[in-house]
């Protein structure tokens, strides 16, 4: 949740190499569940991270009947239900209808939509982008086309502090200072500056453009960077649609920011908290609810945010209290900022190692407080995995602590400048500090 869990992105001098997929996309939603190792998966959308309490206790009620007992956040502020049995399909569908989770069947997978999580809370962002993320997903369950998109597809709503740039999200909207936003797409290219109340029409046009352009391409590509389509050449032809549907627009340079999500602690009005390695259990769902007045914020960084206006410090600092009781990180120093893990073993076939565990023995052991080196690439962020794959892994600058297939870990640090390929072993997590140490 600091800097250190979520640096700057990576950026590339052009769009990555054009992808074909041989195979549809088979990203999980809630009508189509995954088989894991440890049971089906469903992963349930929810745009802009936002949870109403009576929505929150579905998705409590839904896991605890159905699934392993704990919520799973996502990289994109969604929550996965794990450890469901076989046939209960159409009893967790029947539940998350009734709680206003599906108000689209069509539309399920396809409703990723990320946004500033402080927007409207605190004095850093230049506008409020509820509306906008209103506006969006209604509109995006509105369209036919939309559909069409992979469960991969990331919208980003970014109220102008920055806070989600380094996402790499598909489409991105940020409000500017001059109350107006840009329309950028992919992670490389210029933008297109539209107004503010134009601005969720914008974003659709724009998913329906890359779906033009990935037809024409005759290419299944699932994400705008896997477009033959060159950045700029994808702006242009996302600007003549937008000409079509009479929503005004210029060109203008792209504006820069970082994927850096809230601290942790009480920020404006609002509490802010980060989950250890992304698994809320019972006790630690019920204590959110229980100090949430209305509704909940799951972010893109494994964190939650509970709006708290008008409460007074001394009620927010008991909250905080109880929260920091069941496990949550609620303020800064933590070592947990710094570490991210994927599901690892027994929840994945293809991880050699119970990952979860090992970044936890290697916190638990200091090696996490005392790693990094001297170099500056020291407080980068640790993500654990399984394999190759580094499945929810954060944008930007990271160190990958991947298992090997001969067994322990290799390390590598993802850094711009830095030698990718330059691997160091580990075979005890207790002694990450002195690895990192090395490849640092």
């Amino acid at each position: 949740m600091l800097a250190a869990m979520s640096s700057a992105a990576l950026r590339p001098s052009s769009q990555a190499t054009a992808v074909s997929r041989d195979r549809g996309d088979a990203c999980p939603g809630t009508l189509r569940l995954h088989a894991a190792d440890d049971g089906a998966l469903a992963r349930v959308r929810i745009p802009g991270g936002v949870l109403t309490l009576s929505q929150a206790e579905a998705l409590a009620d839904a896991t605890q009947r159905l699934g392993d007992g704990d919520l799973h956040l996502t990289s994109r502020g969604n929550v996965q239900v794990r450890g469901l049995a076989d046939g209960c399909g159409a009893e967790l569908a029947e539940l998350l209808t009734a709680a206003g989770l599906l108000p689209s069947r069509g539309h399920e997978r396809v409703r990723n939509i990320v946004a500033s999580p402080l927007s409207g809370l605190d004095n850093h962002g230049l506008l409020d982008v509820r509306p906008w993320l209103s506006a969006l997903d209604t509109a995006l369950c509105a369209s036919e086309p939309a559909q069409a998109l992979s469960g991969r597809f990331l919208f980003a709503l970014d109220d102008g502090r920055g806070d989600l740039a380094g996402l790499e999200a598909d489409v991105t909207v940020r409000a500017t200072a001059d109350g107006g936003a840009q329309l950028a797409l992919g992670s490389a290219g210029r933008a297109l500056h539209v107004s503010a109340q134009d601005a969720p029409r914008a974003a659709l046009a724009a998913a329906e453009a890359f779906l033009e352009a990935e037809r024409a391409d005759g290419t299944r590509a699932w994400r705008v960077a896997e477009l033959a389509l060159g950045a700029d050449e994808l702006t242009e032809s996302v600007g003549h649609r937008l000409t079509a549907e009479g929503i005004g627009h210029e060109r203008q340079a792209r504006e820069t920011g970082r994927s850096d999500g809230p601290s942790p602690g009480a920020i404006g009005d609002a509490l802010s908290m980060h989950v250890p390695l992304g698994r809320l259990s019972a006790p630690q769902w019920r204590e959110l609810t229980r100090a949430a007045l209305g509704e909940l914020r799951l972010t893109p960084w494994r964190g939650v945010v509970l709006p708290t206006p008008g409460t007074t410090a001394v009620r927010r600092t008991e909250a905080l209290a109880r929260l920091d009781a069941v496990g949550l990180v609620t303020g800064p120093g933590s070592p947990w900022l710094r570490v991210g893990a994927c599901i690892g073993r027994p929840g994945c076939a293809k991880s050699r190692a119970d990952v979860r565990a090992d970044a936890t023995a290697a916190l638990d052991a200091g090696a996490v407080l005392n790693a990094g080196g001297s170099g500056r690439h020291q407080g980068l962020p640790l993500y654990w995995s399984g394999c190759e794959r580094r499945c929810g892994h954060p944008r930007g600058e990271r160190i990958d602590v991947v298992a090997a297939p001969e067994g322990g870990y290799r390390l590598s640090v993802v850094a711009p400048g830095h030698d990718e390929a330059r691997t160091v072993p580990l075979d005890d997590p207790s002694r990450l500090a002195a690895a990192l140490a090395e490849i640092t």
